[in-house]
């Protein structure tokens, strides 16, 4: 079966799938300008770290292909891409794969050689230059996510707590991390979608993950799609599932992805987190962070410092979703939107928390798995961005 896909591109054209329309719709969205993937983001339509940072990358990309810059000059040209990138960054602040992403394209821009050029060729030589490095970004990023697919699966099934008589276990997931939060495979979801191929796993679980319901409309979507063993849980119930069924069921672990990673460890993800975080310690279970090294804050020290993103009142006060008929058959032509709380009652509406680097047993990355040091509340990440850590943190 082909897997689910949120991005499609060709050199030109991008079109990223509707994912407020999922599951009972596939309908894709062509995204030819900033503005339009400004939009996209914004409205999670599009959202997941890495492909946040994909659509916003590819999305200037297109743009520029059509000749949206009429700068004259080298200097001219490197200016409109940094105001174009600077108003993407905007869409979703707290996604850090967005910031790296924004980094690296400004970098290449002012490293094409082009002092031989005429201006006219060295415009379109640093056009290039961008289009090159946006298209890699979307390339690698399933590369990266079927490594950390097999680093957490080999990791997990060394340091399970226990393992079924057939050496499987189960986990529970949060939020969407898949093929639908990345350009394939996933981050959290791929590490289940890797344990699932290999044999070893047994059930996934996964959260409804209000307000926005990304794990009811998005993860048991994924997990019926690919015939993963699966249950939905609200998030309320984490806690009652590994009371009762922790034995039974093999549960082994809580894996999650990010949008933000510091230099400590300490993770922001999606609004929920933390509370399974506790919730995991205190019944034993190993907590794992699913992430790219682009999903990695070397600049930010602790969690005490990242910008949480808050949401309108209205997408915890009302929902909106395909009709059910009177036959209980869901009806895609028809849309409602319907009330959930009393209009008047005060929102307060947080995209994401900040779970403590001392509550993670592990951060899984394409470049291995992190743990703490005996004794330590903290990572250290300088062994899997050596490079980075030497530029940001040097010697610390």
């Amino acid at each position: 079966m082909a897997g689910l896909q949120a991005i499609r591109y060709a050199r030109g054209k991008l079109e990223v799938l509707d994912q407020l329309r999922l599951p009972h719709e596939h309908h894709y969205d062509e995204v030819s300008t900033s503005e339009e993937a400004f939009d996209c983001i914004k409205a999670m339509r599009v959202r997941g770290a890495p492909a946040i940072a994909i659509v916003a990358a590819l999305a200037h990309g297109v743009e520029l292909h059509h000749g949206a810059c009429t700068a004259s000059t080298s200097e001219e040209t490197i200016s409109y891409i940094d105001s174009r990138l600077d108003y993407l960054k905007q869409s979703r602040p707290t996604a850090v794969d967005l910031t790296n992403a924004i980094a690296r394209l400004k970098a290449t821009v002012r490293e094409a050689d082009v002092s031989a050029l005429e201006a006219a060729a060295a415009k379109s030589a640093i056009i290039d230059a961008y289009i090159a490095l946006a298209e890699d970004i979307f390339v690698q990023d399933k590369a990266t996510n079927l490594l950390i697919g097999e680093h957490g699966t080999k990791w997990l099934l060394d340091n399970a707590p226990a393992l079924s008589p057939e050496g499987k276990v189960s986990v529970l997931t949060h939020c969407n991390t898949g093929s639908l939060a990345t350009s394939g495979h996933g981050t959290a979801l791929g590490i289940i979608r890797s344990l699932h191929s290999a044999g070893h796993l047994h059930h996934a679980f996964c959260t409804e993950t209000r307000p926005y319901n990304q794990g009811s409309r998005l993860t048991a979507f994924e997990l019926v799609y690919e015939r993963i063993p699966a249950t939905l849980i609200t998030d309320s119930m984490a806690g009652a599932l590994f009371a009762t069924q922790k034995a039974s069921a093999h549960i082994a672990a809580v894996i999650v992805g990010a949008d933000r990673v510091v230099r400590n460890g300490d993770t922001a993800n999606k609004v929920g987190t933390y509370a399974l975080a506790v919730l995991a310690k205190y019944h034993g279970l190993k907590f794992i962070v699913a992430a790219p090294t682009t999903s990695i804050d070397l600049q930010t020290e602790t969690g005490a410092a990242i910008k949480i993103e808050e949401r309108k009142p209205e997408e915890l006060t009302q929902i909106s979703g395909a009709v059910v008929g009177a036959d209980g058959k869901v009806d895609v032509t028809r849309t409602a939107r319907v009330a959930t709380a009393d209009q008047q009652i005060a929102v307060w509406n947080p995209a994401f928390d900040v779970t403590p680097a001392a509550l993670i047993d592990a951060v899984v990355t394409e470049r291995g798995v992190v743990v703490k040091k005996d004794g330590s509340d903290s990572f250290d990440f300088r062994d899997v961005m050596p490079e980075r850590w030497a530029a940001v943190v040097g010697g610390k």
